[in-house]
């Protein structure tokens, strides 16, 4: 008996949207992708529940015709190649014909479209590719896509998509990157009918300042060079531009997005010994290629590319960006002008002949083996704080038990380099990171108030502006909630703009503290509330820690460790380093032997 049959045609797209229709910010890039195709000077986008209810596109384009509109949610439908050769030669965005019948599978789609040469325009409803109905409209010049309930028949798929502040947040990340390789087009983005970002066309320094802001607008140089293999235009950061994460960096290939580690490593190689190791410099790179000296079909979302010369345009990379920050003064020089400067003295031997050296005194009788012990606070009961650490760590698995029965500690405690606290203990000798050790202690203190809503603000005597990129501030509003939480008091300005008018008490800086809190959210991939309350947490517990090389009090270190003792979890910090460990007993007296 045969086995062997071809699959319906419902079943074969679904298949083809699993690798073209990942998440609603995969519709959205193939829609607005196809609208720049059209020739459209005016793209919209809106989205309702981060894509999840409904996603809608609308372009001045040129449009299509009746069976135009109808053919193109086909498998494989194309107006952009027509042969196998094309794919040498691509000039648009798209060419596989795959996007629209992979977004018919799995979602509910109307279609609204009209060319300039036909007085009416033709609507089309498909159901899980479907064609539900198709009949003459009234509609101007292009296409209006609405793209509603995605995933209404692949309830797996749609389980599994992400938080509404995470889809949204890859959506806005797709849409940055088409806006910014088509600076001539104007593109606005509105989330739950608020606008999330109005971009007029224009250049693209000022499209790049339009989506990251003015700050970083000032802090670029730009980078221009053209050779017989490759043109490349674009702008790189200065130096102190540099930061430990979160860079915007963008690769761009005609007009195509693209990820290149060796074309990033070629940036980064410009900057070797001007930036700290392991930092990251913003760069915009649009490279402009012969098409027949590159390979862009060879990933479903078309953002991996081969390049037929790449070592050689690695090395221009390199020259070009070296050029740019030496063109415009970007490196650091030694500064040898003295004028106006003081005079810094010299050593002459004749002139010491009068000076004595300095004498060090000391007390002969002083013996550090009778010193007195102070006295500590009589709250403390170090007993039942170790036999609860104990417990805690013997109940869970992860954690190492540590102390054993009748665990005794002494009452006095030495910092070492500014960094350990070293006790003596029964067992041998307890060494405690302070800073890991304080972290872990606001950690859990901020956890608490976020969960009680009971954490005090401060009003601060002049208000701070803080000002983000479009995308950083539409997720500052989806967690301002938890952030308001924590103490911190803050007003949306409009835009991307807010006002921070109160902090918790006595917290340093809260712009960079609320920045650093945005950025760490953006490099998580769960949405979940306890996630997201790990991360700000952590974030302000790091922020407010005391820092290596702090010199501690007797008093300081006795309180340091009886809060420790109190956590949940003193043996291991949020982020799962060890906080304290015990040198035994035997392993000294072997050191001795």
């Amino acid at each position: 008996m045969d086995i062997i049959h071809l699959l319906p045609d419902s079943v074969a797209n679904q298949i083809a949207a699993g690798e073209v229709v990942q998440r609603p910010a995969s519709v959205i890039k193939e829609l607005m992708e196809n609208a720049v195709d059209a020739g459209a000077s005016t793209i919209d986008v809106l989205v309702q529940d981060a894509g999840r209810t409904s996603i809608q596109v609308i372009d001045d384009g040129k449009g299509m015709s009746e069976t135009d509109a109808r053919m193109a949610f086909e498998r494989h439908a194309t107006s952009k190649i027509a042969k196998a050769e094309d794919l040498f030669m691509l000039q648009t965005m798209g060419f596989r014909g795959e996007a629209l019948a992979s977004i018919a599978a799995v979602a509910q789609v109307k279609l609204t479209t009209r060319t300039s040469e036909q007085d009416l325009g033709v609507q089309l409803c498909l159901d899980g590719s479907h064609l539900i109905s198709q009949e003459v409209c009234s509609c101007p010049v292009g296409a209006n896509f609405e793209v509603s309930n995605l995933f209404f028949n692949v309830p797996a798929r749609r389980k599994f998509l992400k938080s509404n502040q995470t889809e949204l947040n890859n959506i806005i990340q797709d849409f940055e990157r088409i806006a910014l390789v088509n600076p001539s087009v104007a593109f606005t983005l509105s989330s739950n009918g608020n606008k999330l970002m109005q971009l007029p066309a224009g250049g693209s320094l000022q499209r790049i300042v339009g989506i990251f802001g003015k700050k970083l607008g000032e802090q670029l140089l730009p980078v221009q060079v053209e050779t017989s293999l490759v043109k490349i235009t674009g702008f790189v950061g200065k130096p102190e531009a540099a930061r430990k994460k979160n860079s915007s960096q963008f690769l761009f290939v005609n007009g195509r997005f693209m990820r290149h580690p060796r074309f990033h490593y070629a940036v980064m190689e410009a900057f070797s010994h001007l930036i700290p190791e392991g930092d990251q410099v913003p760069y915009f790179i649009f490279f402009q290629v012969d098409p027949a000296n590159i390979d862009v079909n060879i990933h479903p979302t078309k953002t991996e590319i081969k390049f037929e010369n790449e070592q050689e345009i690695w090395s221009i990379i390199v020259a070009a960006v070296r050029d740019a920050l030496g063109k415009f003064n970007a490196v650091p020089t030694i500064e040898f002008d003295v004028e106006g400067k003081p005079d810094i003295p010299t050593f002459e031997a004749g002139k010491l002949s009068g000076v004595k050296a300095p004498k060090v005194q000391f007390d002969t009788k002083y013996n550090p083996f009778n010193s007195h012990k102070e006295s500590r606070p009589a709250a403390r009961q170090w007993e039942k704080l170790y036999e609860q650490a104990t417990q805690n760590s013997q109940s869970n698995q992860a954690t190492p038990a540590l102390f054993q029965e009748g665990f005794e500690m002494s009452s006095q405690h030495f910092q070492y380099k500014g960094q350990y606290i070293l006790t003596a203990v029964q067992s041998g000798l307890m060494m405690v990171d302070q800073r890991r050790a304080h972290i872990r202690i606001l950690y859990e203190r901020y956890l608490e108030q976020m969960r009680e809503h009971n954490a005090a603000t401060q009003g601060l005597l002049f208000p701070e502006l803080l000002e983000l990129s479009p995308s950083d501030a539409a997720l500052l509003t989806g967690i301002l909630d938890d952030v308001r939480a924590l103490g911190f008091d803050i007003t949306p300005l409009g835009g991307s703009s807010f006002s921070i008018v109160g902090a918790p008490s006595g917290q340093t800086d809260p712009v960079a503290v609320v920045q650093q809190m945005v950025e760490s959210v953006k490099m998580q991939d769960g949405g979940h509330a306890d996630a997201l309350h790990h991360q700000l947490a952590l974030v302000l517990a790091r922020h407010n820690a005391i820092e290596v090389g702090e010199v501690l009090s007797s008093v300081q270190m006795e309180t340091l460790i009886g809060d420790l003792f109190q956590c949940s979890n003193p043996n291991l910090s949020p982020s799962g380093k060890t906080i304290l460990t015990i040198l035994q007993q035997e392993q000294i007296d072997k050191m001795f032997n």
